[in-house]
């Protein structure tokens, strides 16, 4: 695969994320799997660096490719690292815009090759990880894709709709509809299944599971009492999240304190009765995975 170039539009016009570059399977990519050359930087604190976290983690990349974890609130305005400044500032002449995290950067040349953390996840799938399994499965990729725009759409979309200030009753109501369809039609998967998708575990888990740790702790808090109940009805889905939240690889990174200080850090919307008591204990959770992880 090839490199796909910097955007080259002011950075006003452009769109995130900035860089694509993609990871290839040979030498001729340009860029392709190899150990010790690449390195993840990310904010477990953030939606997309816990999904990488637990991916990495999953994948059992940590003598391979190496993580930088970043401050839980972004310390540059704009959301910004200024650990990242250098790299941004080595791949593109004059960059002025923030030095976003995540990113996977090429440790031979001193440059990013990707923010896009899907892509990176992607890509991470094409190390070589004898005795793991793929998080991509041949032949299940448009599956796993499917559920990634029904995260996207069907909870996260729909529940920030759901708990925004200022929008009228009838949008509210339609919004939490999609969500509570969403999760029950995800629920009755769940209530048969252990996992999504062809009994094993894949990216489409690392996705749900979350989607589900950004609804209880971030999106709960902004949602009435009445919607927060109706949501934590769907006892096969979180007993699902409990479950993955006690292995090692989704509970380890699992930084609740994190997620609440970059929550409010950056929130400007309303606190809601929703916000009185989490659905999940996930630090229960998250200790298991600790004490599993020493054993």
């Amino acid at each position: 695969m090839s490199t796909t170039p910097l955007a080259t539009l002011p950075p006003a016009h452009r769109t995130t994320p900035v860089f694509r570059g993609r990871i290839g399977r040979d030498a001729r990519s340009g860029h392709y799997a190899v150990p010790h050359r690449y390195r993840l930087h990310l904010s477990t604190a953030c939606p997309d660096g816990l999904r990488l976290a637990v991916g990495h983690h999953l994948l059992g990349l940590d003598g391979s490719c190496p993580v930088t974890v970043l401050p839980a609130v972004p310390d540059c305005p704009g959301g910004g690292h200024s650990a990242l400044r250098p790299l941004y500032e080595a791949s593109a002449h004059r960059y002025t815009g923030p030095a976003l995290a995540p990113v996977l950067s090429d440790d031979w040349s001193g440059r990013i090759v990707s923010t896009h953390a899907r892509d990176i996840l992607r890509d991470l799938d094409r190390f070589p990880h004898e005795g793991r399994a793929a998080l991509y499965p041949c032949g299940l990729e448009s599956v796993i894709e499917a559920v990634e725009r029904m995260c996207a759409e069907g909870i996260e979309e729909a529940a920030q709709r759901a708990g925004q200030a200022g929008i009228d009753p009838a949008g509210r109501a339609a919004a939490l509809d999609v969500l509570l369809d969403t999760l029950g039609r995800l629920d009755n998967r769940l209530a048969a299944e252990e996992y999504l998708v062809d009994g094993r575990l894949t990216a489409a888990d690392v996705e749900l599971w979350v989607t589900l740790v950004q609804l209880d702790t971030v999106h709960r808090c902004h949602l009435d009492a009445s919607a927060v109940h109706r949501i934590a009805g769907h006892r096969a889905l979180w007993a699902y999240a409990g479950r993955l939240a006690a292995h090692p690889a989704f509970g380890r990174p699992l930084d609740l304190d994190g997620i609440s200080r970059r929550h409010h850090g950056r929130c400007q919307g309303l606190e809601a009765a929703g916000a009185a008591v989490q659905i999940l204990d996930w630090a229960r959770h998250a200790a298991a995975a600790q004490d599993a992880s020493r054993r």
